[in-house]
């Protein structure tokens, strides 16, 4: 690019910046795309077990509340204005088919996140944006002159007018997200919440967790306590025991609550614990469960509580939900008395994990925490003390839980940040 003075420069080649980068072109701006690391979109490649969950079968309402009250007040202008059926439509336009699949995840029809990213790399490439791979910002400085002067690392200073901030956070840090964004707006003064992991495996030390490592739950509903026994949130989602803790959608969904709280106890004298509570068959009430055991105590053969239970669990499992429940292991029915028959059926509607806390950022999905959204024009992606500059995606304060909903809210921020930035431009 001849003239990098008068193009509008976006940082990170991320899927934000990716999306960014060729609306921004579409709508007529000159556009130099900087990436840290040797090639686009590494982290989409990483995403969904490299399937790559880029959207969500909700609509734009259902979406936003998915993400809290504040980051749902914050979305609601960015979602209105591309909603996840439009990164659909987006997609295929761009030789990207894509399919539902359960839980409202969407992928792409191969199930390859690599057609995700080179479609959206080949779409930037043929709309003119220059893309720059091993650019390393250090520093990012307002000028005098409203322009901003990028420090990078072994070039010379670049500057521009208009600038795009969408580095991602520190989830996934082999992909080269390592949280440099957080510094460069630290050094505005600009507000950072604590960026914490999130949609991260949890851990507990609890050695009889360990024993049903690889069991998964596909119909669980897991409710998150605190210490006090104070439901922190709810979720219905598969959960998946591991030789660590607890993995899987239910349990990775509340991790960003335990890590969040965990950093704001750092300096106290005491680190929060939580239990998560795990219905087993939240389709069954408790009252369905004993009459269902009543009925096997009855039967002929004397059946064991597995075989009461319709067999729906393993025997592993089985058996420690009778010991948290203060039984013997599988138990013959004709055995169980009434008060342990209910100690049973709670335990069944609330088996109880320790959680220690999380597998820390190398393991974590998106990250909590970032730019404080207090800073930053909900309408327009734009820094509200800094004219030209915007910031958008994994680098602000908005995480969802799984299921294509941080990719939605990356696109949607990285679509609003576009319009506004390239207008400016014109």
């Amino acid at each position: 690019m001849r003239d990098s003075k008068e193009a509008l420069v976006i940082v990170g080649a991320g899927a934000a910046g990716l999306w960014a980068a060729l609306q921004c072109a579409r709508a007529g701006a000159r556009v130099l795309l900087l990436e840290k690391t040797v090639r686009c979109g590494t982290k989409i490649l990483a995403s969904g077990g490299t399937r790559c969950n880029l959207t969500t079968t909700l609509d734009a309402e259902e979406s936003g509340r998915l993400f809290g009250t504040a980051a749902e007040r914050f979305l609601r202008p960015s979602l209105r204005n591309l909603p996840p059926r439009k990164v659909v439509s987006t997609f295929e336009e761009l030789g990207v088919p894509c399919e539902a699949a359960a839980l409202e995840k969407i992928f792409p029809r191969s199930q390859r996140a690599r057609d995700v990213r080179d479609a959206l790399e080949k779409a930037v490439r043929a709309a003119g944006v220059e893309i720059r791979c091993e650019q390393e910002v250090l520093s990012i400085r307002p000028l005098p002159d409203g322009r901003y002067q990028l420090d990078i690392a072994g070039q010379t200073a670049l500057e521009c007018q208009t600038l795009l901030l969408c580095p991602g956070g520190r989830s996934y840090p082999s992909t080269g997200t390592t949280g440099d964004g957080y510094t460069w707006l630290a050094g505005l003064e600009l507000e950072i919440i604590e960026p914490v992991p999130a949609l991260v495996p949890l851990a507990s030390s609890q050695d009889w967790v360990r024993e049903l490592t690889g069991i998964a739950v596909q119909e669980a509903e897991v409710r998150l306590l605190d210490s006090a026994g104070k439901e922190l949130m709810r979720r219905r989602r598969p959960i998946l025991f591991t030789h660590k803790g607890l993995s899987g959608p239910a349990a990775m969904d509340v991790s960003g609550i335990v890590a969040a709280t965990q950093a704001k106890a750092r300096f106290t004298d005491e680190t929060p614990r939580f239990v998560l509570s795990i219905d087993l068959c939240p389709e069954t009430t408790r009252e369905e469960l004993r009459e269902l055991l009543v009925k096997a105590a009855g039967a002929s053969g004397t059946p064991r509580l597995s075989r009461a239970l319709e067999n729906r669990f393993p025997r592993r499992l089985v058996d420690a939900v009778c010991t948290q429940a203060g039984s013997q292991p599988n138990p013959p029915m004709t055995s169980i008395r009434r008060a342990q028959r209910h100690e049973l059926i709670e335990a069944l509607k609330g088996l109880r994990v320790e959680v220690d806390g999380t597998l820390g950022f190398h393991l974590a999905e998106v990250t909590r925490g970032g730019l404080a959204l207090r800073e930053v024009n909900p309408r327009s992606m734009e820094i509200n003390r800094h004219p030209g500059l915007y910031a958008f995606g994994e680098l602000l304060d908005i995480d969802g839980p799984i299921g294509g909903l941080n990719f939605q809210a990356a696109f949607a921020t990285a679509d609003l940040a576009a319009r506004h930035a390239s207008s400016r431009q014109a």
